[in-house]
């Protein structure tokens, strides 16, 4: 039986990849190894390590680590947490003739070995159809985990597991001017998730964690100025989309922009979803009618193409990106190797809007790239923009022109991002 049951998922995994054809330089030495691990480990889970002593660069090995995932799933072998007694030990290495992969598959005191050789011209990656390059900016490093955070005219927002932080502008960066409690009384998964977005008159906040919904409010008129918070338990949805913010006075160039930018952000508008806190996505249940059920997901955004356009992005907790428009979803090709998190900004550059996805699965050195979405098929925009830790947290500015990180480095310190565009 569980022969007839590993031949049934090697079929199942054929048929979706003559449906899904090969796209990328990885895709043959990922399947021909994992068809090599799962013959020695048979159906089951195990740990999935990635150790990287070739030329590949670090900015592919999220997609290397996804394409491994969804290969080994395929043939019945799930990549699991610390907590599994099998371990998958791969190590991408090469010399001066070739390149080769090798896997120790471990099996309580057992080691074995599967191999592939590579090609050693793979890896060469798709020229970017845009002239951009993605710059990043850090704002704040700290030892505390931060969900999410939000910068304002007056300062700078964080939402951790149990607090939101409130910082000011100061000389030499950011000075901690107040803690508030969540009063969060449920218990929290291992990698909670928040929300948090600027009021559309520019002077507050609200903010979702798991169970709570917090508003902050800025006060002009105390000397100095201060944030109050309110925290309250709730079920209600969370809002995922808020058309960007725009700021009031500037020159008369900047007022043009303004008035730029906000034509192009007509068709955005404010949704909501439904958020699952036992398992740390969205339930695919939203606060409008789509037209068609969606699925569980863990990002959503919308790609304003025009003011009458502007369908949904939703990376689908299965790794799928799909385009909600007209009623209909459609699969969006060329994003395998996307992480669960991206989000939409205005650079100006090439078709002016681009997304900014991270790199699939979770690497100690991750990256983001920017990508533009003619049809239905996601096109580089720029090189891969290498970042100093795992992206945990990626999500709009408020004024929509840039993208924010949150980034967990090595020694478990997190760092907060901007990232902007250059036009070359």
């Amino acid at each position: 039986m569980k022969q007839i049951w590993l031949v049934a998922m090697v079929v199942s995994s054929l048929m979706a990849r003559a449906q899904n054809p090969a796209s990328g330089p990885w895709e043959q030495p990922a399947a021909a190894l994992a068809e090599q691990i799962a013959g020695i480990l048979g159906p089951g889970q195990a740990r999935l390590t990635i150790r990287n002593i070739s030329t590949i660069s670090v900015d592919q090995i999220p997609s290397i680590r996804r394409l491994l995932e969804q290969d080994l799933k395929g043939r019945g072998v799930v990549a699991s947490g610390a907590e599994s007694a099998n371990t998958i030990r791969v190590t991408l290495s090469e010399n001066v003739r070739e390149r080769l992969w090798v896997a120790e598959v471990v099996e309580g005191d057992e080691v074995r070995v599967a191999m592939v050789h590579v090609e050693p011209g793979s890896g060469r990656q798709a020229e970017p159809t845009s002239g951009l390059t993605l710059r990043k900016q850090a704002l704040l490093t700290t030892s505390d985990a931060v969900l999410a955070a939000l910068e304002t005219p007056n300062g700078l927002v964080t939402v951790e597991p149990e607090e939101i932080v409130i910082f000011l502008r100061a000389e030499d960066g950011w000075r901690e001017q107040n803690r508030v409690g969540i009063g969060q009384t449920r218990p929290l998964t291992r990698d909670p998730r928040a929300l948090i977005f600027l009021t559309p008159d520019g002077n507050g906040f609200e903010a979702f964690v798991a169970g709570m919904a917090c508003a902050g409010s800025f006060e002009h008129a105390s000397p100095p100025a201060e944030w109050t918070v309110h925290c309250r338990e709730t079920d209600d949805p969370w809002t995922i989309v808020q058309p960007p913010v725009m700021q009031t006075g500037g020159t008369s160039q900047g007022s043009a922009t303004q008035d730029a930018a906000t034509q192009m952000n007509v068709g955005v508008t404010p949704f909501k979803a439904f958020y699952n806190a036992a398992r740390d996505y969205f339930t695919g249940v939203v606060n409008f009618s789509p037209g068609v059920d969606l699925p569980p997901f863990y990002s959503a955004t919308q790609m304003v193409r025009s003011a009458a356009s502007a369908p949904l992005l939703i990376g689908g907790i299965d790794g799928k990106v799909q385009i909600l428009e007209n009623g209909a979803l459609k699969h969006v090709n060329g994003t395998r190797d996307w992480g669960s998190d991206f989000a939409v900004f205005q650079s100006g550059c090439g078709a002016g809007t681009q997304i900014v996805a991270s790199g699939s699965g979770e690497a100690a050195s991750d990256s983001l790239r920017a990508y533009e979405l003619p049809v239905l098929e996601a096109t580089p925009a720029s090189a891969p923009l290498a970042m100093d830790g795992t992206v945990t947290a990626l999500w709009s500015a408020p004024d929509g022109k840039s993208v924010f990180a949150v980034v967990r480095g090595a020694a478990d310190e997190y760092e907060v991002d901007r990232v902007t565009a250059s036009c070359n």
